[in-house]
């Protein structure tokens, strides 16, 4: 590549690039799969079959039936072999590591760090409490004595480990040998988006050259299920091509999801001297609270307002620059009137002209792992000058009145975009990414 390349901004801090891509969803495990299976516009959603959910409220979830972890990857004995969740990070990052042509060998591995929002595992699975449940009921009751008991013999030491929602960043610390800071979050549905953003400050700010960040999440479990249903965010519609409708008139709640989504983020001098394939440039990071309520974004989407505003003036990028939005996009009645509120305060007049689209109308809703996924998504839309549609869109909202590229595809221009992730509990966080150019960055 010639011609002058800044690797710092106006304001001194580094530029970061985004030089690898890793994805395990239920459109797709890997990146190109996932992207394909979005185009097409096809509900990745299907009925739980791995447990008997036929009495539950709701019986669907974007879960991946053939997903497939070869013991191979991660040498390790039985007794510490990675959950569910951590498989799919160890998987994802395998990917983005390869993506990025990566050799971390050849690396300073004190200059390599690990940022992801990881949900908590499973602290016991179903078969273990009910053969601690059996067993108790065999000593005459089912009483707390019994059962702490038994859990003693059934439950192994190392499932609390397992269950932490950190363990995933030590199991990829230690596949990659990387010395660096090794952090995680678990900020709700905010989490993925917010580890990419803190893991570009690091960069930024001289502490790290790469950081292998983003997220993963595996709450298909019926404990999981019940909880969810009992705060009544889940839709009951339990149709799989049909249940998931962001900012549609019908929606009546979001579908639980499972996956992992990493990228490996790196200084650009670095990626430059390597030759390494640039996908895009992260600019701007803009993270806010609510200080309202647990579950409920606040009615006039103060904090959103405020996510993507500082996100925008940290990328020193105008609202008129924004190209397109990949909205959280839940499915919900509240988070997408907040969201389209939001993007309106946001955007002004412009708002109605901006197209935007949800990516869990096709996969559901990630929790943990779903503003890094969407933010691949959100990159992939720059890569390909087009965006995929928002699915079941059927009957327009009054309080959702923007364009969200109702089912199917679109082709057009996109040079910097913004992602947003609103999770439980007020967290806000705004990402503009942008195509990678040779002038420095305004």
């Amino acid at each position: 590549m010639s011609g002058f390349q800044s690797t710092q901004r106006i304001d001194g801090r580094r530029r970061v690039v985004i030089t690898g891509l890793g994805v395990v969803s239920p459109a797709g495990q890997e990146a190109d799969a996932f992207w394909e299976t979005l185009m097409r516009g096809r509900s990745a959603i299907r009925p739980i079959t791995y447990f008997p959910a036929d009495t539950f409220p709701v019986r669907i979830a974007g879960w991946i039936p053939d997903f497939d972890f070869p013991e191979s990857i991660y040498p390790l004995d039985n007794r510490y072999f990675p959950d569910r969740r951590t498989q799919m990070a160890i998987v994802a990052a395998d990917q983005a590591v390869r993506d990025a042509g990566l050799d971390l060998e050849s690396e300073r591995p004190d200059r390599v760090g690990i940022y992801l929002g990881s949900g908590e595992g499973s602290c016991i699975d179903l078969e273990a409490l009910t053969e601690i449940v059996h067993r108790s009921l065999a000593d005459g009751e089912l009483s707390e004595t019994n059962f702490l008991k038994h859990s003693l013999d059934i439950v192994a030491a190392h499932q609390a480990f397992k269950s932490e929602a950190g363990s995933s960043t030590m199991y990829l610390a230690r596949r990659y040998r990387t010395q660096g800071p090794n952090l995680n979050c678990l900020t709700a549905c905010a989490a993925g988006s917010q580890a990419i953003g803190e893991a570009f400050r690091r960069i930024q700010h001289g502490v790290t050259d790469i950081m292998i960040s983003g997220g993963t999440h595996s709450m298909i479990r019926p404990l999981d299920i019940i909880g969810f249903s009992l705060l009544t965010a889940l839709s009951t519609r339990n149709d799989p091509e049909k249940t998931s409708r962001p900012f549609d008139a019908g929606r009546d709640g979001f579908v639980l999801g499972e996956g992992a989504g990493i990228l490996i983020l790196e200084e650009l001098g670095h990626a430059l001297r390597r030759g390494a394939p640039i996908h895009a440039e992260l600019l701007g990071y803009g993270s806010t609270a609510d200080s309202y309520r647990i579950t409920d974004t606040h009615p006039e989407a103060r904090g959103a307002i405020e996510a993507m505003r500082l996100a925008l003036q940290d990328g020193n990028t105008g609202p008129d620059e924004i190209d397109y939005v990949n909205a959280h996009g839940t499915s919900t009645i509240e988070n997408d009137a907040m969201e389209t509120l939001a993007i309106k305060q946001v955007f002004g007049n412009r708002a109605h002209r901006i197209p935007v689209s949800s990516t869990k109308s096709i996969i559901g809703h990630l929790i943990a792992a779903a503003g890094a996924v969407e933010l691949i998504a959100t990159v992939l839309s720059i890569r390909h000058n087009q965006a995929h549609p928002t699915i079941n869109y059927e009957t327009p909202d009054p309080f959702c009145d923007l364009d969200y590229i109702p089912n199917q595809a679109r082709a057009f221009p996109i040079d910097k975009a913004q992602s947003n992730s609103f999770g439980f509990g007020g967290q806000n966080v705004s990402l503009v990414v942008g195509r990678y150019g040779e002038r420095p960055s305004a």
